[in-house]
């Protein structure tokens, strides 16, 4: 049996799956896992949000993508004529072995890096575009209750905004790929240090993912941002989706 992302279930399960959700968070986890696993797709693969992303992307942006792990989204981005891309993860695992398979694959122009996203190795103002997907959720396994969460999750949240803020052009666009919901996100989003705009849209049949829009440079009153309304469904994912990661995950973080 395999889950929407072509992954084998039952074994991916068994195989990689941590003890408690705040593994997660543990580096050391990452290397693990990415030793035994060649690919996974956090909240669902490229065809499914490549309308999406490319209303937002042009061939001649250049692309940061944080967490790359093992996903094959900067793959998707390339055949899509974006080139200019440059992937980090914290895993030196997960950067040489998708070194590896880019290069195998004839993907020679993609940078990729190992970095932490709390403290990015860039000159202020180096992307066009910097996108997340799945990454962000991570900081927030521990958050304890999501209307208020601890302090030290609402600090490295905010390290990792102040980051891709400082490395985005003036103009820069950041794309959020999350399960974080809007009334979740925007106390973050929104905070006054920051100047972009925070839109998004939603993708996705049994669960609802969010596509954050963030324009640098491009802030408006919080009543005027033009964003998407959204009326929450309860959760009632397909089988496979009940057997997936992305599941048991958004479970774990709903829970803490």
């Amino acid at each position: 049996m395999e889950n929407l992302s072509g992954n084998p279930v039952e074994s991916h399960k068994s195989d990689v799956l941590p003890a408690s959700a705040s593994a997660y968070l543990d580096p050391h986890y990452w290397d693990d896992r990415f030793s035994h696993e060649e690919h996974y797709e956090w909240f669902k693969d490229y065809s499914h949000f490549r309308h999406l992303i490319l209303d937002h992307i042009n061939p001649a942006s250049s692309v940061l993508e944080l967490g790359c792990g093992n996903s094959q989204l900067c793959e998707g981005l390339y055949g899509d004529g974006i080139t200019e891309l440059t992937c980090i993860d914290l895993s030196p695992v997960a950067v040489e072995k998708m070194k590896q398979r880019l290069i195998s694959k004839g993907y020679k122009d993609i940078q990729v890096l190992e970095a932490d996203m709390l403290d990015l190795p860039f000159a202020n103002g180096s992307f066009d575009v910097v996108i997340e997907k799945g990454t962000m959720d991570v900081l927030f396994v521990d958050s304890g209750d999501p209307w208020n969460p601890r302090v030290e999750t609402v600090d490295r949240v905010m390290s990792m905004l102040r980051q891709i803020h400082r490395v985005l052009k003036t103009h820069g666009t950041f794309i959020s790929i999350t399960f974080g919901q809007p009334h979740f996100r925007r106390p973050f989003f929104s905070n006054s240090e920051f100047t972009w705009s925070t839109e998004w849209r939603t993708f996705g049949d049994g669960f609802h993912y969010f596509f954050y829009i963030l324009k640098k440079g491009h802030r408006m009153s919080e009543s005027a941002e033009c964003t998407e309304r959204i009326d929450m469904p309860s959760i009632s994912p397909y089988h496979d989706e009940l057997d997936s990661e992305d599941y048991i995950f958004r479970t774990n973080i709903d829970d803490a």
